[in-house]
C-alpha cells in the first residue's frame, strides 16, 4: 500500500455471522487532510474505526495506516495516533489526572500537552472520574487523544456531550491541528460538523461506501431553493427562468428549485418587480439527504 496516504483500505469487509458490518470499503485519506466519514447510526462507521485500531479483525480485505498494516503493526500505529472512541469507557475510581498519567505511560510517558488542554477546556483533573458529568468525561477523552501530540486523530462522534461553547472550542482546536499538518479522520452523523471541518467526505450506508467527494463539489451539485416575494401580481407560472422550476406559488410568494450556475437566472430576475429574494447557499445536509434514506435491513454500528 502507498506511503503517500495516512489511511488506506482495499475492499475492507467485516461480517458478523450472517450480518454485514462493512463490505468492500476502499478509500484513501491523504496526509494532512481533514476527512469526514459520514453515515446514519448503524451504517458501519464504528466498525471501520475499530478495524483501524485493531480492535476488530476484518473478514477480508486490508487496511493500513502510515503504510503499516493495521494488524501486523498495531502497537506502532497506536503510538502515532490519538483516538476518541464513540463509546467512552474510563476508570471511574481514578482522578482525571491519574487517568491521563496512566494512558500516557502506555505511550512512553507522552503527555506534554495535558496542562494546556485542561485549562483550555476548563476541566478539573483533581476530581474522580465518577464525579464527572457526561460533558466532562468527553473533555477527558479529548485530552487523552491530544495530549501526546500525535500525527493522526481518529475521532468517532467527538463532540457528543459537549455544550455549544466547548464544541466551538473543539472545532478551533481541530483547525489549529490541521494547520500544523496533522491528519484528522472524523466520523459523524452530524453533517453540519463535517461541512464546517472537512475537505473531503465519504458517506457509508448499510456497510457500503457510496460516495467520496470534496465538500465544495457536493454543495455545488446540490439543487438549491429560491424564494421570491413580488411587489406586484406577476404570472410566474408562464415565466421561463433559466435553470429554475416553480414548485410553490402563494399570493406574492414563490418558491423555485434551481440547478446549475445561477448567473443567467439572476439576470432574468433583475427584470421582475421583486420585494425580497432569498437564495441561500446549499448545505452538505441537503446534498446528502438522498443517501440518508434508509433501506430495509440493519447494519452494524
Amino acid at each position: 500500500m502507498s506511503l503517500t496516504y495516512a489511511i488506506q483500505t482495499e475492499r475492507l469487509t467485516k461480517l458478523y455471522g450472517k450480518h454485514r458490518g462493512i463490505e468492500d470499503v476502499s478509500l484513501q485519506v491523504h496526509q494532512g487532510e481533514v476527512f469526514g466519514f459520514l453515515g446514519p447510526n448503524g451504517a458501519g462507521k464504528t466498525t471501520t474505526i475499530r478495524i483501524f485500531l485493531d480492535l476488530l479483525r476484518p473478514t477480508s480485505g486490508s487496511a493500513s495506516i502510515f503504510g503499516l498494516d493495521t494488524q501486523q503493526h498495531s502497537v506502532a500505529i497506536k503510538r502515532r495516533l490519538g483516538n476518541i472512541p464513540g463509546d467512552i469507557a474510563l476508570y471511574d475510581s481514578l482522578k482525571g489526572r491519574e487517568v491521563l498519567d496512566l494512558l500516557g505511560s502506555f505511550r512512553g510517558g507522552g503527555a506534554r500537552r495535558t496542562g494546556e488542554l485542561a485549562e483550555r477546556f476548563g476541566l478539573d483533573l483533581g476530581r474522580q472520574v465518577r464525579a464527572y458529568s457526561r460533558g466532562m468525561k468527553q473533555k477527558l477523552a479529548i485530552l487523552q487523544a491530544f495530549m501526546h501530540d500525535p500525527e493522526l486523530y481518529m475521532l468517532d462522534e467527538p463532540t457528543l456531550g459537549l455544550d455549544p461553547l466547548m464544541q466551538r472550542e473543539f472545532y478551533t482546536l481541530l483547525g489549529e491541528e490541521h494547520q500544523r499538518g496533522k491528519t484528522i479522520f472524523f466520523s459523524s452523523h452530524v453533517l453540519s460538523e463535517a461541512e464546517r471541518l472537512c475537505h473531503r467526505v465519504a458517506i457509508v450506508r448499510e456497510g457500503r461506501l457510496v460516495l467520496v467527494e470534496e465538500v465544495e463539489v457536493l454543495k455545488r451539485q446540490k439543487v438549491r431553493k429560491l424564494h421570491l416575494r413580488l411587489k406586484a401580481d406577476v404570472p410566474l407560472e408562464g415565466l421561463r427562468l433559466p435553470g429554475a422550476e416553480l414548485v410553490r406559488r402563494e399570493n406574492q410568494d414563490a418558491e423555485f428549485l434551481v440547478k446549475g450556475e445561477p448567473g443567467p437566472l439572476l439576470k432574468a430576475l433583475a427584470a421582475l418587480p421583486l420585494e425580497e429574494v432569498t437564495f441561500p447557499e446549499p448545505t452538505l445536509e441537503e446534498a446528502f439527504l438522498e443517501f440518508y434514506q434508509e433501506a430495509p435491513g440493519k447494519a452494524a454500528a
